[in-house]
C-alpha cells in the first residue's frame, strides 16, 4: 500500500524547518509581551491568534472576559490552575491581546477565531480597556522599581501606577510606602475609576513565597500581601467592568519550597471564595495547538484523510493486534485531529511524560516535537505519519532533548540498545533484511522507550503492552507479525530492555541479559560447548531407529568396523557449508577410511549426520546463552546472586526460553545427512568416493523418523529388496564366466563393504530377499556346497528356511536349471535302479524257496552263493553313514575362539541341513595340587547352575 508521506501534505513552519527555533520562543512570557520585547509570534496580536488554537476552555474564558468588560455579566475573578506547562500563561496572553490589540492598532476582525466569540456573546464592539500585568517572577519583594521618577515598592503600588499613573498611585501611596494593604475600599475606588480593566497576575506564588513569617521587606510582609489578595478579589466584585485572571500552580511540587506550599494553600483559599475555574486543555485540543504552532495549513486534506482512513482500516482489520480504542469509529477522528502526528505520540507525551517534574505539558511537547520534525524533514522521512517509532533518537539534538527530562544514565541506554549506528537494533537489522527493510527493530525499540522511559514512584504498572508497541510502530500494508518477531529478537538481545506480565520497558539498570552476556564469555568450545551440544544431540534422538547404534562426536577408533549399520554424528567443527570451507567431508572421509590406525573394511555400514556450517555459530552462541542462564539460576538458588523476586522469575523464564531455543537450533543446525558412495561398472573400474548430501526437515517432531524417511526416499538404505535386484547384483559382480555360484554369506558381506553396492539395513533383509527368490526358478538356485563338480543339497525352491552361511551357494539361473535337470535325471536313474533291484530281489527270493525243497545235502557251491549274498548285503549296509561324533582338546586360554571356529566350520554343516539332530556336550576337568578354596568353589557352582550344567562337582 502506497500512502503519501506526511512531508508532502503538511509543511512545517519556517523556523521548524531550519531549526532556528529557540527554547525561549516556546515559553510565553507575559512580562516581555507587556514590555514590548517578545518575539513576533507572541508580540503581534494577529500572528499570535493565527498560531493559537482556541480551545473550549479558552473560548469560555474569553467569552466571560468580553461579557465582563461590556458590563453584561461574566466572572470577576478567574483562577488558572493547571499543571506546569498547561497553557496558563498562553491563555493570559490571549486575554492580553484581545483587550489591548497592540494599543488599538489591530482590528478585532484580524484576530483569528475572536469574531465568533464576540458574535456568540452578542457584542458588536469590544470597549477599550486598560491591562495590568503583575508578574511574580519579574517583581522583587525587596527591590523597589522606579517608574517615571516614582519609586514603587509593592504589588498594589504597581497595580495603581499601571491603572492611573501618578494619579492612580496617589490613592495607595501611603500603603505602598508602609508596606501595608490599602484595603478593599481603596482598591474598589481605584479599579472603578479606571475601569473597564483587566488585571493579569502571573506566578503569584513565586512572589509570595519569598516572604518569611514575621519578616518585613520593601514589598511588605506575608500577611500584608495575603490581605491585599483578599481585598483585591473582594473589590472586583463591586466593579462590573473589571476582571482579574490569576495563575496558580496545580500541585505542591510546582510550588517549590515549604513556604511556597504554604503560600499556594493560602492564595487558593482566597481565590477559591470568588474564582471561576478555567477548563484545562484536553488532549485532542492539544493536537491542534501543537499542529498550529509547528505546521502550516494542511495543503491536501483529501490526501490526509486517505492516510488516516488507511490507518483506521488497518487497525480494524488486525483488531487482535491493536488496542481496543483503535477499533472504535472515533479513532479515525483522532487521527484526523492529530495529523500529521499520530495520536499515540500525544497520548504518551501527555499521559506519561507530563508526569515528570520538569516536563511542561504544552511547552515540553512543542520543544520536543520541533526537534523531531526538523530532523525527520532533514532526513527526508517518508513515513505517512510521525509515530513513536519514527522518533530519530540517533540524532544527538533529539536524544538530548528527550533524556533532558529523565534521570541520569539514559544516554548509554539509547545509544547501546535503541537507536544509532552502534545500537543492537541496527546490528540485528543488518543481518536480517526482512526486519531491516522496515527498521522493525528500531521502530519497536523507539516505541517502547517513548512509552516506558518516564516512571514515577506511584506508578502501579510499568511498561507498555504488545498492542501499544505495534500501534506505535506498524504502518498499513506491513505485517504486524514482523514487529512481534522484532520484539522477540529485542528481548533476547538488548541489555536494558525488561519484560514481565506481557509488558516491556527500558531501564537505566542493565537487565539480567547483561549479566548473561558477561558470563557467556567464560565458555570455551572444546571444554564446554561441544560436550553440551553432544548431550543435547543425543537427547534429540528417540531411539536408534533403523540404525544398530548412533555415535555422537565419536572418534574413528571408537566406531566399530563390523556388519552393523551405524549413524555417525560429526562435531560442530566438522560442518557442511555451502558458502565456505566444508570440513565435514574431510572428517567423514577419515572415519570411513580407517578405524584408528587400522583400515576400515565395512565402509558401506556408515552414514553421517553433520551440522550446517552457516548455522553453527548461532548454535554455539545459543549454547553459551543457555549455559550462562543455567549458571545465573544456579547462583540465585545458592544465594550467590542477590536479585529481587521479579528478576529471579525472569531468570528462570529466560533459562526455559533458552533451552527451548537450543532444541530448535540443534534441529536447524544438524540438518545434513551425508552418505558415501562409488560409481562402478563391471569391467570398467570404479570412481573415487563421492558424498551424497540430503537435507532433513528441522520442523518434524521426531528426528529419528525424519532421518529414516530421508534414507528410504532417497534409497540410501534398503529395508525391503526384490529378488530381481539381488539377481542383477549377482550377475554384474559375482557370477563370472567360469563361476556360476557364489557364497550367499560373502555376497551379503560384500554389500557391507563395497560402496558401489546397495546398502541393506541388515542380513535379515538379505535373507528375506533369498526366501522370496526361492519361490520361483527365475532368479537363482541354492546348494549347500559343491563337490566333484556337483552341488550338494541342491534345490531351486527349498522347502525349509534358508540360513545365511558360508556353505549356502547362490547359483546362476542357467547353471541352476542344468543342475536341476541333472538332478531330475539322476533321480529317474535311481528310481529305475531301485525298481530293477526290487525285481531282482523278488526273483532271487523265489529261487531260494525252490532250493529249500531239495535235499539238505546240497553242493558246496550253493553255500558259497549264500555266503556271497550275505557279504554283499553287509557291504551295502555299511556304505550308508548315519552317525557322526568327534572330540577335540581345547586350549583353556584360547577356548573361546577355538569353540567359535568349531561352531562355524563343523557344527554349522549339520545345523544348516534339515532333519539333522545335533548334540554337543562339553566336558571340563580342572585339577589343583593344593586344592580349591571356598570362594572359587561357590562361584563355580553358582555359575554352573545359572548355565544349566547337568552336573558339576568338586572331588577330593
Amino acid at each position: 500500500m502506497s500512502l503519501k508521506p506526511w512531508r508532502e501534505i503538511a509543511v512545517p513552519h519556517e523556523d521548524v524547518l531550519k531549526g532556528t527555533f529557540k527554547q525561549a520562543e516556546f515559553a510565553a512570557d507575559l512580562s516581555r509581551v507587556h514590555a514590548g520585547t517578545a518575539t513576533a509570534e507572541y508580540q503581534d496580536p494577529a500572528l499570535f491568534f493565527q498560531r493559537t488554537f482556541i480551545t473550549e476552555g479558552m473560548r469560555l474564558l474569553l467569552d466571560s472576559v468580553v461579557k465582563r468588560l461590556s458590563g453584561r455579566g461574566g466572572d470577576p475573578v478567574i483562577q488558572l490552575q493547571t499543571a506546569f506547562g498547561g497553557g496558563k500563561t498562553h491563555t493570559m496572553l490571549a486575554v492580553y491581546h484581545l483587550v489591548s490589540r497592540d494599543g488599538g492598532k489591530t482590528m478585532v476582525s484580524d484576530l483569528q477565531g475572536v469574531p465568533a466569540i464576540l458574535d456568540a456573546a452578542g457584542i458588536t464592539e469590544l470597549p477599550h480597556a486598560k491591562v495590568v500585568v503583575l508578574d511574580g517572577i519579574t517583581s522583587s519583594p525587596n527591590q523597589p522599581v522606579v517608574r517615571e521618577g516614582q519609586t514603587i515598592r509593592t504589588l498594589w503600588g504597581d497595580l495603581a501606577w499601571q491603572l492611573g499613573k501618578a494619579d492612580g498611585y496617589a490613592l495607595v501611596a501611603d500603603a505602598d510606602s508602609s508596606g501595608t494593604s490599602p484595603g478593599k475600599a481603596v482598591l474598589e475606588t481605584l479599579i472603578g475609576r479606571y475601569s473597564p480593566c483587566v488585571i493579569l497576575v502571573d506566578e503569584l506564588v513565586g512572589y509570595v513565597r519569598q516572604f518569611a513569617e514575621g519578616v518585613t521587606l520593601t514589598g511588605g510582609t506575608l500577611d500584608s500581601n495575603l490581605s491585599f489578595v483578599q481585598a483585591l478579589t473582594e473589590a472586583l466584585k463591586a466593579v462590573p467592568t473589571a476582571v482579574l485572571l490569576a495563575s496558580l500552580p496545580e500541585s505542591d511540587r510546582e510550588a517549590g519550597s515549604q513556604r511556597g506550599v504554604q503560600a499556594l494553600s493560602a492564595l487558593s483559599h482566597y481565590f477559591g471564595r470568588i474564582q471561576a475555574l478555567w477548563k484545562p486543555v484536553a488532549t485532542e485540543e492539544a493536537f491542534e495547538i501543537v499542529r498550529r504552532r509547528l505546521f502550516t495549513d494542511i495543503n491536501d486534506k483529501a490526501a490526509a484523510e486517505s492516510v488516516c482512513r488507511a490507518f483506521a482500516d488497518y487497525y480494524t482489520a488486525n483488531g487482535d493486534s491493536f488496542p481496543r480504542d483503535t477499533q472504535e469509529s472515533h479513532y479515525f477522528d483522532r487521527l484526523m485531529q492529530a495529523y500529521p502526528i499520530h495520536p499515540e505520540v500525544f497520548d504518551r507525551l501527555y499521559e506519561d511524560w507530563s508526569s515528570l517534574a520538569n516536563f511542561q505539558r504544552t511547552r515540553g511537547v512543542l520543544k520536543l516535537m520541533a526537534k523531531v520534525i526538523h530532523r525527520l524533514w532533514k532526513d527526508n522521512d517518508k513515513d505517512p505519519l510521525i509515530m513513536p517509532g519514527s522518533f530519530p533518537l540517533a540524532d544527538a539534538d533529539t536524544r538530548n532533548e528527550v533524556i533532558y527530562y529523565l534521570p541520569q544514565g539514559w544516554d548509554p541506554v539509547v545509544e547501546k540498545d535503541i537507536d544509532g549506528e552502534r545500537a543492537e537494533t541496527t546490528e540485528i537489522e543488518s543481518f536480517d533484511t526482512r526486519l531491516g527493510s522496515v527498521q522493525a527493530c528500531r521502530r519497536t525499540a523507539r516505541t517502547i522507550f517513548l512509552g516506558s522511559a518516564p516512571s514515577t514512584p506511584n506508578q502501579m504498572v510499568r511498561g507498555i503492552g504488545v498492542e501499544r508497541i505495534t500501534l506505535g510502530a506498524a504502518h498499513p500494508g506491513q505485517q504486524v507479525g514482523l514487529y512481534k518477531d522484532a520484539l522477540r529478537r529485542l528481548v533476547d538481545r538488548l541489555h536494558y530492555l525488561n519484560s514481565g506480565n506481557d509488558r516491556f520497558w527500558f531501564d537505566t539498570r542493565p537487565n539480567l541479559r547483561r549479566e548473561m552476556e558477561d558470563r557467556k564469555r567464560r565458555f570455551q568450545d572444546k571444554e564446554d560447548i561441544f560436550p553440551f551440544i553432544r548431550e543435547h544431540v543425543k537427547k534429540a534422538f528417540q531411539g536408534n531407529g533403523v540404525f544398530n547404534a548412533t555415535h555422537v562426536f565419536t572418534g574413528s577408533s571408537d566406531v566399530p568396523d563390523d556388519w552393523q549399520l551405524r549413524l555417525v554424528v560429526l562435531p560442530p567443527d566438522a560442518a557442511l557449508s555451502k558458502s565456505g570451507p566444508s570440513f565435514a567431508l574431510e572428517q567423514a572421509g577419515k572415519i570411513l577410511k580407517n578405524r584408528g590406525d587400522q583400515p576400515r573394511f565395512k565402509q558401506n555400514r556408515l552414514i553421517f549426520l553433520v551440522a550446517d556450517g552457516d548455522t553453527v555459530n548461532r548454535l554455539k552462541d545459543q549454547v553459551r546463552s543457555t549455559l550462562a542462564w543455567q549458571s545465573i539460576v544456579s547462583d540465585i538458588k545458592e544465594m550467590k546472586l542477590n536479585l529481587d523476586q521479579f528478576q529471579a522469575r525472569q531468570a528462570g523464564k529466560s533459562l526455559t526460553d533458552a533451552e527451548d531455543a537450543l532444541r530448535r537450533m540443534i534441529r536447524e543446525t544438524y540438518k545434513w545427512l551425508v552418505a558415501p558412495m562409488q560409481e562402478a561398472q563391471p569391467g570398467k573400474g570404479m570412481s573415487d568416493v563421492k558424498w551424497e548430501q540430503f537435507q532433513i526437515n528441522a520442523g518434524t517432531p521426531n528426528l529419528t523418523q525424519e532421518i529414516e524417511r530421508v534414507l528410504k526416499e532417497n534409497e540410501l538404505l534398503i529395508t525391503a529388496w526384490a529378488p530381481i535386484h539381488l539377481a542383477k547384483v549377482l550377475k554384474d559382480w559375482f557370477w563370472k564366466d567360469d563361476v556360476k555360484e557364489f557364497s550367499a554369506l560373502k555376497v551379503w558381506q560384500q554389500t557391507c563393504q563395497q560402496l558401489y553396492l546397495p546398502r541393506l539395513k541388515d542380513d535379515a533383509v538379505f535373507q528375506k530377499t533369498m526366501m522370496d527368490g526361492a519361490k520361483g526358478h527365475d532368479f537363482f538356485g541354492f546348494a549347500q556346497g559343491k563337490e566333484d563338480g556337483g552341488y550338494l543339497g541342491f534345490a531351486c525352491s527349498p522347502s525349509s528356511e534358508l540360513l545365511l552361511s558360508n556353505a549356502l551357494l547362490l547359483i546362476e539361473p542357467t547353471a541352476a536349471a542344468a543342475a536341476y535337470q541333472h538332478q531330475v535325471e539322476a533321480q529317474r536313474a535311481a528310481e529305475e535302479a531301485e525298481r530293477i533291484a526290487i525285481a531282482k530281489k523278488n526273483s532271487n527270493s523265489q529261487g531260494v524257496e525252490e532250493e529249500d525243497s531239495l535235499d539238505e545235502n546240497s553242493t558246496g557251491k550253493e553255500k558259497t552263493t549264500d555266503e556271497k549274498t550275505g557279504k554283499d548285503k553287509k557291504e551295502v549296509a555299511e556304505s550308508v553313514k548315519k552317525h557322526f561324533y568327534c572330540n577335540i582338546d581345547l586350549d583353556p586360554i584360547l577356548a573361546k575362539k577355538q569353540f567359535s571356529d568349531l561352531v562355524d566350520e563343523v557344527v554349522s554343516q549339520f545345523t544348516s541341513r534339515h532333519g539333522v539332530k545335533v548334540e554337543i556336550a562339553i566336558e571340563i576337568r580342572a585339577d589343583s595340587s593344593i586344592g580349591f578354596d571356598g570362594g572359587v568353589q561357590r562361584s563355580v557352582k553358582e555359575n554352573c547352575n545359572v548355565l544349566n550344567f547337568k552336573n558339576a562337582e568338586f572331588e577330593s
